[in-house]
């Protein structure tokens, strides 16, 4: 199949969504289909590329920030992609079209289908549901929602990567929805041997941003100072700052380690170096990084919310804890820390579940969706 996929951020610029885009067109076009992205450029990333057999085709949209995207980057990206889309389709004549992200991305897919009749699919990914991140979309989406109702219904097949994102999103269009979660190549991912790090690693990765909560992350782990551990930050965004100056505040700066927005390989590495990734995030659809930490072998400490959900089998390989308890996640990872032979436990636990999320089940699923509407089913 000839297979253009929409993107408007995608690897080094953005965050899960844009790798979970990024696995999927590689393992498509490891299988012999020809795969092009159009996606955002930023300064500093060529405008065109080739890599892992996909075609990427980068269009400015005044994109500065490789963690963080306006509405007004949003919208370049939607009117610089018409015409480029256009040309792409001239060129390379796809068969089917693969949007991630209602908003922006499926807004130019819509708009493309309308004007050349070739379908699409939509993946949506919990931020472009109304309501799915309301500190970040929750103003746009009280005037924008009308206008997405289009986009969902054209696409040929909706999929949500979570059955959280699912519900949420069913709550706002009648459309029907499957779900396919955000998969890792975990065979290649899975450390030979699971070993414990001495002290305990914990990591987080992803902007620092509300929705993510990372300032929570300083606060809690300021309570348990008592036991040997240190914690490794990766991501950048507005809180930085304010993440920074809460570790200084609690005394806390050696047990830290903020690199700031690293690559995707990067964040792997560190992975490799780490026993328990901690997630107080509000709200999540399926994230990457936690698919990444199973297949990686870490434990998981997270919120009790949305892809999580899927990730986390509570008191098995992880500990799913209500936002807001601070107390709760405190005591978990006081265990985890303080009980190495559960931490192992855990561990080998989340390798196990990780072959859930391969992405060659993940592939296996797009493509036979994919197939079906080109062939016109």
């Amino acid at each position: 199949m000839r297979i253009l996929t929409i993107i408007y951020e995608f690897p080094p610029i953005g965050g899960g969504g844009g790798r979970a885009a990024y696995d999927i067109c590689r393992e498509l076009a490891a299988r012999g289909h020809d795969v092009t992205v159009l996606t955002a450029h930023m300064r500093g990333i060529p405008f065109q590329e080739n890599a892992d057999g996909i075609r990427v085709i980068r269009i400015s949209s005044l994109r500065t920030e490789s963690f963080r995207a306006t509405f007004t980057t949003m919208l370049a990206f939607v009117l610089a992609g018409l015409w480029a889309g256009l040309r792409l389709i001239y060129l390379y004549r796809p068969e089917i079209i693969h949007t991630h992200f209602a908003v922006p991305s499926g807004a130019l897919a819509w708009t493309l289908s309308v004007l050349t009749g070739i379908p699409y699919i939509l993946t949506a990914h919990l931020g472009d549901v109304p309501g799915g991140v309301p500190e970040k979309t929750g103003a746009w989406f009280r005037w924008l929602e009308p206008f997405t109702i289009p986009i969902w219904k054209r696409a040929k097949k909706v999929i949500a990567v979570s059955q959280f994102t699912r519900e949420l999103a069913l709550m706002h269009y009648s459309v029907d929805i499957e779900v396919i979660p955000n998969g890792a190549d975990v065979l290649h991912l899975a450390p030979a041997e699971i070993q414990l790090n001495e002290p305990a690693q914990i990591v987080f990765a992803g902007r620092f941003v509300l929705q993510k909560n990372p300032i929570a992350i300083v606060k809690i782990l300021s309570e348990l100072t008592d036991l040997d551990w240190s914690c490794t930050m990766l991501g950048d965004g507005p809180l930085f700052a304010d993440v920074k100056q809460e570790i200084t505040k609690h005394g806390m700066i050696e047990r830290f380690n903020l690199p700031g927005w690293v690559t995707p390989d990067d964040v792997l590495n560190q992975f490799s170096k780490s026993d328990i990734l901690f997630m107080p995030s509000f709200s999540e659809g399926l994230p990457v990084v936690g698919v990444q930490a199973l297949a990686k072998g870490l434990a998981i400490v997270a919120s009790r919310i949305g892809g999580f959900i899927d990730l986390v089998d509570h008191d098995r390989n992880g500990y799913l804890i209500e936002v807001q308890d601070r107390q709760g996640f405190s005591q978990v990872l006081r265990e985890l820390i303080s009980k190495p032979e559960i931490l192992l436990q855990f561990r080998k636990a989340s390798l196990e579940k990780s072959r859930d999320f391969d992405i060659q089940k993940v592939v296996d699923q797009y493509q036979k969706i994919m197939q079906s509407v080109v062939n016109g089913n």
